[in-house]
């Protein structure tokens, strides 16, 4: 009786739980089993997020003092290669687990030398699954060690060493060169992208002065033969970092001000600036880790510049004539700040370390900025009169558009629904299922009306250009008749929330916003006016996956009941080769789209709208640092610095002439 009921036990039918169902995966299998864990995701964001767990291995060793140079090579088939010049990780024999300990850093979960206080005072990569987690998800993966006059070598695949660990010559430098081909088995692209690393090297270099970082695309080679190329390296750290952020926007101060300031073995550095604009601009890292949802270490610092600006303004009456509250945001408006902390010990939420949670940085980030603010203000009487200035005009303007948004609001209520008469919602209700087309121009928003599927899709022509957000204050927005009808479409409100305004999202009415405008330089003007308006008033819909840009169709090549679509110039010169019996054929007719209302209802369905065979680009910000400049400076006043992006990036450009 005893053993049947065991074996009913182990060997459960499909379908049920019982013992067999219990997996115990040993070493780097799990990661392998659920790489979002440990990665994020393995979509592009988590292929590139490779490469800095190496980088931070290799910065690691800049913080304790031993690295100045680290290469990266996207090679030929995009597999990467980083070099450093530290110490090279520890070849030799590890006692307890009895193999060398560079086969237990590259194949161990939580192993490495950053657990042990005395070999990395600080360290970013603190969780410890970094190196060996890009091991797991390569389908071959080289380490190279350069130490103790000898050079050792171990190939792995899949996390598996495929061999020893080797000598294979010897050496008079230091270092570790890793060579790794992320697996295709586990990502959906293998694909890197050059300005999305050079980007996040940019903003090492600022947070770690007097390191070299340097970047060579083998894929992308020049008349000469000559690879893509570029150095990162900053003396000015932290202060040209703010500087660099703010090129595009007018300045109040000449200088930014910086902090800096040790406490209980936590380091604390500052730069912060002010400007004309209307938005905080406030970037946040802990040992080198961008922590974009901020932390204790932001808590600490937001919480010094509202003491020290309010306490200022009231010991020297410069608030006596002011009817209405000063909040906290209203002392960020215009602000530019990097906050950089080493924490020995940090405690971050989550593996992709998007937050701080050490209490005690609160108050150290708090003391040391304040002190360093309190003896600004008093050294400079002028430029601290020029901020307070413009703290009352940030508050007199967010009193001016809490009224206008009450005005929206309560309109919204008297007429019912509230929902904009250009409206045409689809039957669905369940935001999940429903998608909003912003289609430029009431001609091809009818097009649109007609090619729909009504059971889902809901379209909602724009007039003309809406406001530029970017230059404008927060109340003119609810003056555009265009941004209120998205407002009310979209079933969105902005709030104040504890002296914050937040974007309230929970009646959001669909999940997909398409923008959909024509394909010529006006309709590009016009997704960059509504995605500036998005980033800036609306970011958390971007951040949750909401916002897609339609892609209509180039070209249509057409030979007699033959036709094809085309997205570029490449898809078109095929068509047209294919359509062809030679180079004067003249039956082949090609018609270019410049704009919507060239298309009939059946063709816009079955090109741009149609799920089964359109084209959507989901808007990411995967860099928050240069999706902030760049819209700054697209959209904003100062003009040399847009001519120099369009004049670098020309080659790019879509030109109708």
């Amino acid at each position: 009786m005893e053993s049947t009921e065991k074996k009913q036990d182990l060997e459960t039918p499909k379908g049920d739980y019982g013992a067999n169902n219990i997996q115990a995966l040993e070493g780097l299998e799990a990661v392998r089993k659920r790489p979002g864990m440990y990665i994020g995701s393995t979509d592009t964001k988590g292929l590139h997020h490779l490469v800095w767990e190496v980088i931070d291995n290799s910065i690691d060793e800049h913080l304790a003092g031993h690295c100045t140079h680290i290469q990266t090579f996207i090679n030929e088939d995009n597999s990467i290669t980083v070099k450093d010049n530290g110490r090279g990780i520890p070849t030799g024999m590890h006692k307890k687990l009895q193999k060398s300990a560079l086969e237990v850093v590259m194949t161990v979960l939580h192993a490495g030398g950053k657990f042990d206080k005395d070999t990395y005072k600080v360290s970013g990569g603190l969780h410890g699954v970094g190196v060996s987690c890009v091991n797991a998800l390569s389908s071959l993966l080289t380490a190279t060690v350069y130490r103790d006059g000898k050079i050792h070598e171990q190939a792995y695949s899949e996390g598996k060493p495929k061999e020893p660990v080797k000598q294979t010559g010897t050496t008079d430098v230091t270092g570790t060169t890793i060579t790794f081909h992320p697996d295709a088995e586990i990502f959906e692209t293998l694909v890197y992208k050059y300005d999305t690393l050079a980007t996040r090297m940019k903003e090492t270099a600022f947070l770690n002065s007097g390191l070299h970082l340097t970047l060579t695309d083998l894929r992308d080679l020049d008349e000469k033969g000559e690879p893509r190329f570029e150095e990162f390296y900053s003396e000015g750290g932290l202060l040209e970092f703010v500087t660099y952020l703010d090129e595009s926007r007018t300045k109040l101060l000449d200088t930014p001000i910086h902090v800096s300031g040790k406490e209980e073995n936590v380091e604390v550095e500052v730069a912060m600036s002010y400007n004309t604009s209307f938005k905080e601009n406030l970037h946040s890292y802990v040992n080198n880790i961008n922590t974009r949802e901020g932390g204790t270490h932001v808590a600490g610092f937001r919480r010094a510049v509202n003491r020290e600006f309010d306490k200022y303004a009231k010991d020297n009456g410069l608030f006596n004539k002011v009817k209405f509250k000063i909040s906290g945001e209203d002392f960020r408006e215009g602000l530019t700040a990097v906050i950089s902390v080493k924490v020995p010990e940090p405690q971050f939420k989550g593996q992709t370390k998007g937050e701080l949670g050490n209490s005690e940085v609160v108050g150290i980030v708090s003391r040391c900025v304040g002190e360093a603010l309190k003896y600004f203000l008093e050294e400079n009487p002028k430029l601290a009169k020029k901020i307070i200035d413009k703290v009352i005009l940030a508050a007199t303007a967010r009193h001016a558009a809490h009224k206008a948004r009450e005005m929206v609001q309560r309109k919204n209520v008297l007429t019912g629904s509230g929902l904009p008469g250009k409206l045409s919602d689809c039957t669905s209700k369940d935001p999940v299922d429903s998608e909003i087309f912003l289609v430029e121009g009431d001609s091809a928003g009818g097009t649109a009306k007609q090619g729909r599927d009504r059971m889902f899709q809901a379209i909602l022509p724009l007039r003309g250009k809406i406001l530029n957000v970017e230059k404008a204050m927060e109340h003119k927005i609810y003056e555009n008749e265009e941004i209120k009808n998205m407002f009310t479409a979209l079933g969105v409100s902005i709030e104040d929330k504890d002296g914050e305004r937040v974007l309230n999202i929970e009646k959001l009415r669909y999940h997909k916003i398409v923008i959909m405008c024509d394909a010529d330089i006006d309709g590009s003007h016009i997704v960059t006016l509504i995605l500036t308006f998005f980033f800036r008033y609306m970011k958390p819909l971007i951040e949750n996956g909401y916002i897609y840009i339609a892609a209509p169709p180039l070209y249509m090549v057409k030979k007699a009941k033959q036709f094809r679509y085309c997205w570029s110039e490449e898809e078109r010169k095929e068509a047209v080769a294919a359509y062809s019996k030679g180079e004067n054929d003249n039956s082949v007719k090609i018609q270019r789209y410049k704009g919507l209302g060239e298309m009939n209802a059946g063709q816009l369905w079955e090109t741009t709208m149609d799920p089964d065979a359109r084209i959507l680009r989901q808007v990411t910000i995967p860099d928050a640092v240069e999706a902030d400049r760049v819209f700054s400076m697209l959209m904003g006043d100062e003009v040399p610095p847009r001519r120099a992006f369009i004049e670098a990036n020309a080659k790019y450009a879509n030109v109708d002439v």
